[in-house]
């Protein structure tokens, strides 16, 4: 399996180089780096068509506010067709995706630095929020614009009619979970029901992605810093070993249909057993509550803080930034878009409407998400945000980290007799070559 991972990396950063050469003439010389429009800008989202219609909506009011012009394309494969864009010295001006792909794009070459002090209104994002922008040379690659971070949605009808409480700890989540897998909550008289829903395929990462809060709970990180401005693994920890050896007996090892059938093979998009009102509960992002208000109606399930684990309730925070692609000649107009996108009118905008928001917990500090998004349920969300989440490592290009880390747990879940320990300092060694790859490790 080593090998398997060693040469993946290989074929990453082969890649990577690639694309970097490719990228390295984005720049004044390019020719077309002036072209078109000087004052148009050319924005990418990664969007579907109800999520590009909220990002419509904002464009046009900058535009009617500035003057200036947006040609937005909504890209729903996203890396795909920047890697071709990159390949012809061409960038987008501007991009907003994941907070976790910064480290990946700045070590191609693919984004502009920016200072803080030159976005109108950064003071009204704080500190934390401004941190996850931070590169690996100490400079800021983006402007934040939107947060989110992980809660349980259970449903609510099922756990009063069974007269349980709502959980607080993993041993409350479990003993639940059983509960809605045993005790029939949708009262059919059929054993047709389960008790959370995991996306747990290796697939893109998703297991890690998923697994994260329970790794941070039980008080285990994947990496961290080493103090010397690198980055060492320490996924062999003591408590990385009892987190992970914990998910497998009891998520997928342990009782049947605590977990949804086949879910070492689901991702986001075929994990629907929630809002398809088989499965009583799942840890997943606030974009679901709007989806699930529509399947299950907002009255079927409540949205509440992580239960805690050994070390706490911490969860998985993400988010999406403003990435201004590494050419000249637009800065301006940039710093205006990003500058009314963290913008109250601009934040506001974003989270609401008919259409999905694409703004869940604003990065502008004066806004209330409950408020704005006029749901308390959002609260939730913005608690856990502030109070209680660690964001993957963004400095470094966590693609290859995630993906490993996934492709061990999905091994280590599918086979219920494997060796944890062992797995995980097998997990250790590849994590440490994926950091010497990227010169962050000796």
């Amino acid at each position: 399996m080593g090998d398997v991972r060693r040469g993946r990396r290989l074929a990453a950063t082969l890649a990577a180089a690639a694309l970097l050469f490719g990228t390295a003439a984005c720049g004044a010389d390019s020719d077309s780096a002036d072209s078109g429009d000087p004052n148009a800008l050319e924005v990418w989202t990664r969007s579907n068509p109800d999520s590009a219609a909220t990002y419509d909506r904002v464009f046009a009011a900058f535009t009617k506010k500035t003057g200036i012009k947006i040609d937005y394309q909504p890209v729903v494969n996203f890396d795909q067709q920047l890697q071709s864009r990159a390949s012809t010295k061409d960038l987008p001006d501007v991009m907003i995706n994941d907070t976790a792909l910064m480290g990946s794009y700045q070590h191609q070459g693919l984004l502009k630095p920016i200072d803080p002090a030159s976005i109108s209104g950064h003071g009204q994002i704080d500190a934390k929020t401004w941190s996850s922008t931070v590169g690996l040379d100490g400079r800021h690659y983006g402007v934040p614009y939107s947060r989110q971070a992980m809660t349980l949605m259970v449903r609510k009808d099922w756990r009063e009619k069974l007269g349980l409480p709502q959980p607080k700890t993993w041993q409350d989540m479990l003993a639940l979970a059983k509960a809605f897998a045993t005790r029939d909550p949708d009262g059919d008289g059929k054993k047709d029901t389960y008790g959370m829903v995991a996306p747990g395929s290796a697939q893109n990462g998703y297991v890690a992605w998923w697994g994260a809060s329970y790794l941070w709970q039980g008080g285990a990180k994947i990496i961290e810093p080493d103090g010397k401005g690198g980055y060492r693994p320490v996924m062999d920890s003591a408590a990385a070993v009892r987190t992970v050896s914990w998910m497998k007996d009891n998520l997928f090892c342990g009782d049947k249909n605590v977990v949804q059938p086949g879910a070492l093979t689901a991702v986001t998009s075929t994990a629907t057993n929630f809002q398809d009102g088989n499965a009583g509960m799942y840890l997943t992002g606030p974009y679901n509550i709007v989806t699930f208000d529509g399947t299950l109606g907002k009255d079927k399930f409540e949205v509440l803080p992580a239960p805690a684990g050994p070390a706490g309730p911490d969860v998985l925070a993400e988010g999406e930034n403003v990435y201004f692609g590494a050419k000249t000649g637009k800065d301006e107009q940039e710093k205006a878009l990003a500058a009314f996108l963290v913008s109250p009118e601009g934040q506001k905008l974003a989270m609401t409407g008919k259409n999905q928001p694409v703004v869940r917990i604003p990065v502008n500090t004066t806004l209330d998400a409950a408020k704005v998004h006029d749901d308390p349920r959002w609260s939730v969300v913005q608690k856990a945000y502030r109070e209680a989440s660690e964001q993957f490592p963004n400095a470094p290009d966590f693609a290859p980290i995630k993906q490993d880390t996934a492709d061990s747990l999905n091994a280590l879940f599918t086979y219920c007799g494997s060796d944890v320990g062992a797995g995980l300092k097998e997990l250790d060694d590849t994590l440490a070559g994926d950091l010497k790859d990227q010169d962050l490790m000796p």
